[in-house]
């Protein structure tokens, strides 16, 4: 039998939820904007899998999490949003240089 497909998934299913603590603590520690990191590694891993002809799953679990990389920056605005909602803790050691949505804010929104 040929386990590739299963690894395959198994490997996406394992990077898609590794990435939901990645994106938390993220926002915690950077705030949203640390999404053109994310944008750099996504396009890098998704690159090097079209690019590098190593095997069809390394090839594949480069462009799974290049894909979730980028969809990681949507995740990081949506933090934010769930932070100024008092869903998640806000951090608050980290300095306001700019301006973020404050709760009063996304309140008047809902």
């Amino acid at each position: 039998m040929v386990f590739e497909p299963l690894f395959i998934g198994l490997s996406a299913f394992l990077i898609i939820g590794l990435f939901h603590p990645i994106v938390i603590k993220s926002e915690y520690y950077f705030s949203y904007r640390i999404w053109p990191f994310f944008l750099l590694v996504g396009l890098v891993l998704c690159v090097l899998s079209v690019v590098h002809f190593w095997s069809m799953i390394i090839n594949c679990i480069l462009a799974i999490t290049g894909f979730t990389c980028l969809w990681t920056i949507k995740e990081l605005f949506e933090q934010r949003e769930r932070v100024a909602k008092g869903w998640f803790p806000e951090n608050k050691n980290r300095t306001k240089s700019r301006k973020e949505p404050d709760k009063e804010s996304a309140k008047d929104r809902e």
